[in-house]
């Protein structure tokens, strides 16, 4: 027991490092300047493989590569999964550079509703009447940003849609975090070292141009990159998916208060009404998720006790004779009507 406190605490604790790396990572960006978002997002594709295959090298997980390899269909995946989280990362990096951090978070945040739609659009899933509501109040938040900006906050909506795109693309792939990484990173990293050398025949590469500091900065986009997923790996496997469902808000959190309180960036009041309402949205979602755990939980615990009485009862009722057998039948059938199902 004080085992399954000791990981579940701990789990806890790299669930809280991952999403608050996550969260803080807006205050790394703009160190890496003046390199341009498409330099630093192609040293970060290069670094990322490097510290990837280390760790695999040193965990000695090198078995899934075989398999992918004689798999097109995972092949081609992977493929899309490269190039939706490319667009993702460069996005992202743009909008820190360029004083959009709000903007940027806001895509984290609708994100959970994009990955619901998805789900709908995509999988054919049925949502549950709550999850309609959020969706629905997600929508009118859309519109309402849209009216303050004064144009549909692109952005948002492109960092949202992508990252949502990734989940749903690596769901098919069915690969570890550093596995799906590594192999993501092997597809972009050719276009990314070209990209690099070709700055470098131009002379317009930033790497070794402004230096020691900002040298070993561009480099450090690997471990910025591997070391939050690696914590968030450890997470999923020692908390529930309703905590980590939780834990996800703490970095569009970070990113909003970072750009409103430390990066300044101005909150209009129809921005305030918008984010209100992914906030609302969020909280109907967060309730409903919870609430089903809850049913499901409660449900599974009547049906292992249903079935503990059922084997107990089927036990006794040889030494019980014949009348006993009769008077133990009622009770076996009781279950039938649990409450709660």
């Amino acid at each position: 027991m004080k085992t399954e406190k000791n990981e579940g605490r701990a789990g806890l604790l790299y669930g809280i490092g991952a999403y608050g790396m996550w969260g803080l990572v807006p205050l790394f960006w703009p160190l890496l300047k003046p390199a341009g978002a498409v330099e630093i997002l192609a040293h970060r594709m290069v670094w990322s493989l490097l510290f990837v295959g280390i760790a695999l090298l040193a965990l000695r997980r090198w078995g899934w590569i075989p398999e992918l390899a004689r798999s097109p269909r995972k092949l081609g995946l992977i493929t899309l999964a490269a190039t939706v989280i490319t667009v993702n990362w460069g996005l992202y990096i743009w909008s820190v550079n360029t004083g959009h951090v709000v903007e940027a978070s806001l895509g984290y945040f609708i994100n959970p509703l994009v990955t619901i739609a998805l789900g709908v659009l995509v999988l054919k899933e049925r949502l549950r009447p709550a999850q309609w509501a959020a969706v629905g109040v997600g929508f009118s938040a859309v519109l309402v940003l849209a009216v303050g900006y004064g144009r549909p906050p692109w952005i948002s909506l492109t960092l949202a849609f992508s990252f949502a795109l990734y989940g749903l693309v690596k769901k098919k792939v069915n690969l570890g975090g550093l596995e799906s990484l590594a192999a993501e990173t092997a597809v972009q990293f050719l276009p990314a070292l070209g990209y690099l050398v070709w700055l470098g025949t131009r002379g317009t590469l930033a790497f070794g141009s402004h230096g020691a500091g900002h040298t070993a900065l561009l480099a450090a986009t690997g471990l910025v990159t591997a070391v939050p997923l690696v914590c968030f790996g450890a997470a999923a496997i020692r908390v529930p998916l309703s905590t980590l469902g939780l834990l996800q808000y703490l970095a569009p959190t970070f990113q909003f208060l970072l750009g409103v309180v430390y990066f300044h960036e101005e909150m209009p009041p129809e921005r305030w009404a918008g984010f209100s309402l992914v906030w609302l949205a969020l909280t109907i979602l967060t309730w409903d998720a919870l609430r089903t755990a809850r049913k499901s939980r409660a449900a599974v615990e009547a049906a292992v006790s249903a079935a503990l009485t059922e084997t107990a009862l089927t036990e006794t009722a040889p030494a019980s004779g014949h009348t006993g057998g009769e008077a133990g039948a009622a009770p076996v059938s009781a279950p039938s009507a649990q409450p709660g199902r």
